[in-house]
């Protein structure tokens, strides 16, 4: 036989057999008449922790630092441009600070000595600038006592980075006692880095306090509240859940730094200022300037968590530091202070406006309960002495409110020694839920879509509290929020889902950072001054969450679930409320793959939605430059019969909606 017509059949033949296996397609049953558990609420939520200033500088729309002069360094945020302390009677003026040793909560104040009249100014910096826009308003308040009408006139104005004002306003302070006096600005010109420029007409002395900028325009329209933006992305979300404050923001570095709730509720002036856990923490990136002002406090927290639909998740303090610092422990005979702030806590969550605690939260302004069915104890404290107080946390607060559920920790690691400890003593005191925390790269969480496959169904139920895929590893300063990590989070998402019976509560973390500020990556929202938008994550997120469903479905492949084979990972449910049937599909792989769905069990509309979240390189990120780079797109999908014939692009999260009949 012809050698050359050998080698040309068998050319062929490879050809042909590899036409064949590109064109194969992989075969998927759903079973829609066949719920196998619920899917909860809170199945999707976020976790808001007040890291890379997320908080002041970030969610809060205070513009001014160190309002009330209460950082270590009193006048940290503060310059006076047109001063020498060093000769003071050549200077136009000089601002310090005077500390009331009465007053526990609000320190200090500024007194400010003008010499004469020649236009002695304080300028603040803002959170690395303050961000305006053009046509914007800006409401400005402060607190003044005008020793023997001394000082005439305050001049408050914008100015950006090259010195131009860019919004000004007046006020005269008419008083020698304190008084507190309000104006507007609005802006001339949209500016990323604009500070505040105080001026004052007039020789003398004039003490200020409180000096306090925000946006008109905020969240809900409230007054000195929230920033639209962000909280807008939170909403779209539509998560289950907010978990709050943190973090290792709750066990604060030594006990005397935990966050402690009753100090962040009240008149936001008797709020006591703390210095963050984060300022220090990471020599790639400090922050000394970090502090807490606590204009978000827990009734802001409760609040919004109520605002985007979500249930409140508070966790508490358990009497032990930060276990990576000083892991300073609360003697247990001196355990009672701790219990009862969680016990108070739910009576201001929850009671009545004839409590104590339920009558400051009807004077702060929200007389109905906030329905609080959930709380925090410890964040991610391991070994004996978190057990042992956790029994102490749990029989209080199941004594006096038995519905509700007490969230416990597994420690900061998802295997390991203090990990089976805690899980293995949690379980033997029948904890409701346990969270589990994991930060690993992308291939661990493609490799445990099935981490939960296995836990006992009648053990305790799970909170996965802070996931992120690290591109680089933990805590690294180089950890991107690519492509890569979120599709593999996606993948691990999946598996989550699958599990819906063991696993009811999960969210990433962190939730957000600043541009220019951040102290760890990656994280979930970045934003600027004047800017916020979604990563990759984000949008991984939002696909979940906003298309949970009600009701898990089975959906295999050769009668097991897909998880991971051939680089595929699915998970299917139905959704009583919309009445939709919703296929989640994750392809890891770097080539497109045939998948045809063959859903029975109930009839299905002929058209749907196809949702695609898709890019072809691992190092894709959004960005403020290119803020939905990676983000959704929708397209009507006709049905063939019962089957879905779908093309999977190569690093895609899809998701499929069809209408039940």
């Amino acid at each position: 036989m012809n050698h050359n017509l050998i080698t040309k059949i068998a050319l062929f033949g490879l050809l042909l057999n590899g036409f064949y296996s590109n064109a194969q397609k992989t075969n998927l049953k759903v079973n829609i008449a066949n719920s196998i558990t619920k899917i909860q609420p809170t199945m999707y939520g976020v976790f808001f922790e007040d890291i890379n200033f997320a908080a002041d500088g970030g969610l809060y729309a205070e513009m001014i630092k160190n309002r009330s002069f209460e950082f270590e360094n009193p006048l940290m945020g503060w310059s006076q441009p047109n001063s020498d302390r060093h000769s003071f009677n050549t200077q136009s003026g000089i601002a310090t600070t005077i500390k009331v040793i009465e007053n526990k909560t609000n320190l200090n104040f500024c007194r400010v000595v003008v010499k004469d009249d020649k236009g002695y100014q304080i300028i603040n910096e803002g959170f690395r600038g303050m961000g305006i826009k053009k046509d914007a308003k800006y409401n400005l308040s402060l607190k003044a006592a005008n020793h023997d009408g001394a000082i005439k006139q305050i001049n408050i104005q914008f100015i950006d980075k090259n010195g131009k004002t860019v919004g000004e306003t007046t006020i005269v302070p008419l008083s020698s006692d304190w008084k507190n006096y309000t104006a507007q600005l609005t802006a001339t010109q949209t500016e990323a880095k604009a500070q505040l420029k105080i001026t004052f007409k007039g020789t003398g002395t004039i003490d200020l306090d409180m000096i306090s900028l925000f946006p008109e325009d905020t969240w809900k329209n409230r007054k000195n509240g929230m920033r639209k933006d962000i909280v807008q992305l939170l909403y779209d979300l539509k998560p289950g859940f907010l978990r709050f404050p943190g973090g290792c923001i709750v066990e604060g570095k030594t006990l005397a730094q935990r966050y402690q709730w009753k100090k962040t509720v009240g008149d936001i002036e008797t709020r006591e200022t703390l210095i963050n856990r984060w300022n220090t923490e990471f020599s790639h990136k400090l922050a000394p300037d970090y502090f807490q002002t606590f204009g978000i406090g827990f009734f802001e927290y409760f609040q919004l968590s109520e605002d985007i639909g979500a249930q409140p998740l508070p966790i508490l303090s358990c009497g032990m530091a930060c276990q990576f610092n000083t892991g300073e422990l609360v003697p247990m005979e001196d355990l009672d202070p701790y219990v009862q702030d969680a016990l108070d806590l739910i009576e201001f969550a929850n009671g009545s406006v004839e409590t104590p605690w339920g009558k400051i939260r009807s004077e702060m302004g929200h007389p109905k309960p906030f329905n609080l069915k959930f709380i925090g104890v410890g964040n991610e404290q391991w070994g004996p002495a978190y057990i042992e107080r956790y029994k102490v946390f749990e029989k209080a607060i199941k004594s006096k409110y038995p519905n509700i559920t007490i969230v416990s920790g597994a420690g900061p690691f998802p295997e390991g020694d203090y990990f089976e400890y805690g899980m293995k003593e949690l379980k033997k005191l029948n904890a409701e839920i346990v969270d589990e925390h994991y930060y690993k790269n992308p291939k661990w969480f493609r490799e445990n879509a099935t981490r939960y496959d296995s836990y006992d169904r009648k053990g305790p139920k799970i909170f996965a509290g802070e996931y992120a895929a690290q591109s680089v590893a933990i805590a690294s300063p180089d950890n991107k929020n690519n492509w890569e990590c979120a599709f593999s989070e996606a993948a691990f998402m999946t598996g989550l889902e699958r599990n819906a019976e063991v696993v009811h509560l999960t969210s990433y973390a962190p939730l957000m950072a600043h541009e220019e500020a951040w102290q760890w990556t990656p994280d979930m929202i970045w934003f600027n001054n004047l800017e916020a938008y979604g990563s990759a994550n984000y949008y991984v997120q939002k696909i979940f969450s906003t298309n949970k469903g009600t009701d898990l479905l089975s959906i295999t492949k050769d009668g097991k679930a897909v998880t991971g084979q051939n680089d595929l990972y699915a998970t299917a449910a139905k959704d009583s409320n919309t009445k939709e049937v919703i296929v989640k599909l994750v392809n890891t792989k770097s080539d497109t793959q045939s998948v045809e769905v063959d859903l029975n069990g109930d009839k299905l509309a002929s058209k749907g939605t196809l949702v695609t979240l898709v890019s072809a390189n691992l190092d894709d990120e959004n960005s403020f430059a290119n803020p939905k780079k990676i983000s959704p797109t929708e397209k009507e999908f006709k049905l063939n019969g019962k089957k879905a014939q779908l093309t999977l692009p190569a690093y895609s999260v899809t998701v499929l909606k069809l209408k039940m009949k």
